[in-house]
């Protein structure tokens, strides 16, 4: 990588790098990594994970001409985590239960938290996580301090409440409000997914996926018939899409 970024001799598109502009391929990598293993695919797992560590090398160098850290720091310090976090592993005291090991392991990240002036529940909840993954850990760490409801009846009837609420805002046609309470929503559906152990980011790309498979599957009906979306009544259209639902 440092010769990649050499002055004289480098790539001009390396050199010209920054850790900011970086920052969003490392994230469209972490994704075709995970994209990899949901298709199943270990060949291509298998260079997607090193696309992955070439962000962290490329960061990592960026980070070293700029004098903050290097790549052997990083190593070291998700080694001293690794340890600090396992003390159930890498100590003679080693048998303890499933739910005393997650205990311990948020009790540590807890002090870790405050050593970091990370003295709040919610602090240390990356804000660039993608919406749902977020809002998902922010009502996870609530929860554990007995800021949840006792079962899901209590979700359903504020889904209910937020439905309410947001057809109250299209009634006034205010875009702020309805925008405000579609989050609400959005964020009461994914504290659903969250209470009966379903990651909602993988629920809702499960839906895209099985959107686009039926779409599909109307548009190759289509052009069968020498016709266009533009051709055809919704009535029909929806025909078709009942007819893509029993293939899938």
């Amino acid at each position: 990588m440092s010769q990649l970024r050499d002055k004289t001799y480098g790539c001009e598109w390396d050199k010209e790098q920054t850790l900011e502009s970086i920052a969003p391929f490392t994230i469209e990598e972490a994704y075709e990594v995970a994209d990899s293993i949901a298709r199943k695919d270990y060949d291509d797992l298998k260079e997607e994970l090193g696309d992955l560590l070439l962000q962290v090398v490329f960061l990592s160098q960026i980070a070293s001409e700029e004098n903050l850290f290097a790549f052997s720091d990083v190593v070291e310090i998700i080694t001293q985590k690794l340890i600090r976090r396992h003390p159930y592993v890498f100590s003679e005291k080693r048998n303890h239960s499933s739910k005393e090991q997650v205990d311990q392991w948020e009790k540590i990240k807890q002090e870790e938290r405050k050593q970091k002036d990370r003295s709040r529940i919610l602090d240390g909840i990356a804000k660039n996580l993608p919406s749902l993954k977020r809002s998902q850990k922010i009502q996870d760490r609530a929860s554990r301090v007995g800021f949840d409801w006792p079962d899901t009846k209590g979700v359903f009837e504020k889904i209910r409440e937020e439905a309410q609420e947001l057809e109250q805002a299209l009634i006034s046609e205010e875009k702020e409000s309805i925008k405000e309470e579609i989050g609400d929503l959005l964020m009461i559906i994914t504290n659903l997914a969250r209470k009966l152990d379903i990651d909602s980011e993988e629920a809702l790309n499960k839906a895209n996926n099985k959107f686009v498979n039926r779409f599909n599957y109307i548009e190759d009906q289509l052009e069968m018939k020498n016709k266009e979306f533009k051709d055809i009544e919704l009535k029909d259209l929806d025909v078709l899409w009942k007819d893509s639902k029993k293939l899938s």
